[in-house]
């Protein structure tokens, strides 16, 4: 039995160390965020953070995660309340999660869950991203630009200037 640490917890798979993350998570572990796209890592909607960084985990064996620390887009608000050294409040979200609601980013959703994991590794290495930043993070960076088929990509730029506005003005000590 292979064990992986999802959104803070250890937990326990069944499943064969090649079969890929995001199976696991979906079909093993309940855990519906990351999205099947393209099962290639071509489209981003499986993203999740992995110490940090995006990876596509449709492609990502189980096997490749021993000792990391994964992160959805279900454990981001204990994520930020974490890094800020922010009281535990189920009820807070994280600040990406607080804009993409605030300024009505998604349309049809397949790709917003891997958006917001995007957004936050680009958020958490550069707190004021220009647009260009931006475009450079969701389409050059990483294996594979992010796909939005509802070609909300307006929407998604906005979204991240609020949630980069949401948080510099939060509060919490970042050591």
């Amino acid at each position: 039995m292979t064990v992986i640490s999802v959104n803070g917890e250890k937990r326990e798979v069944k499943a064969s160390p090649e079969v890929p993350l995001l199976y696991v998570l979906r079909g093993e572990l309940d855990v519906m965020t990351p999205k099947f796209g393209c099962g290639l890592a071509q489209c981003g909607a499986c993203s999740v953070l992995v110490d940090g960084e995006e990876v596509r985990a449709c492609i990502t064996p189980i096997a490749a995660l021993d000792g990391k620390e994964i992160t959805t887009v279900e454990g981001l608000p204990a994520r930020w309340q974490q890094q800020r050294n922010l009281a535990d409040d189920a009820e807070r979200l994280h600040p990406v999660q607080q804009a993409w609601i605030d300024k009505q980013v998604p349309q049809c959703g397949i790709c917003q869950f891997g958006m917001m994991i995007k957004t936050t590794e680009l958020l958490e290495s550069n707190p004021t991203p220009n647009d260009a930043a931006i475009v450079d993070a969701l389409t050059t960076s990483g294996p594979s630009p992010h796909l939005c088929r509802c070609g909300s990509y307006a929407a998604i730029k906005e979204g991240i200037h609020h949630a980069a506005d949401l948080m510099a003005a939060s509060g919490g000590d970042k050591s």
